[in-house]
Parts: structure tokens; sequence; C-alpha cells
């Protein structure tokens, strides 16, 4: 069993809303979380 890092488990909390509100496959799904997520942590903390 491996641990799952807290990236790693904000990618498929991403993932997973996204696929709930679109067709998109698993991994455009996921590949779109990635990019959610970067530009999530683009945004300075003090805007966010």
């Amino acid at each position: 069993m491996t641990t799952k890092s807290p990236y790693e488990i904000r990618v498929e909390r991403v993932r997973d809303t996204v696929r709930k509100h679109s067709a998109l496959d698993d991994k455009t799904a996921t590949d779109l979380a990635v990019q959610v997520l970067h530009a999530l942590d683009t945004i300075p903390e003090k805007v966010r």
C-alpha cells in the first residue's frame, strides 16, 4: 500500500469534481486537474 502525497490527493479531488460535471475521460480530467492546481498555486497567497 502506497501513501498518497497531499498533492496527489488534491489532484484526485479536482479530477473527481471535473469528471462529475463533464464528460471528460479520466486521463483528460487528471491533466486538467494538474493544470488547475498549477494555476491556483501560482496565485500569490495574499490574493487567495
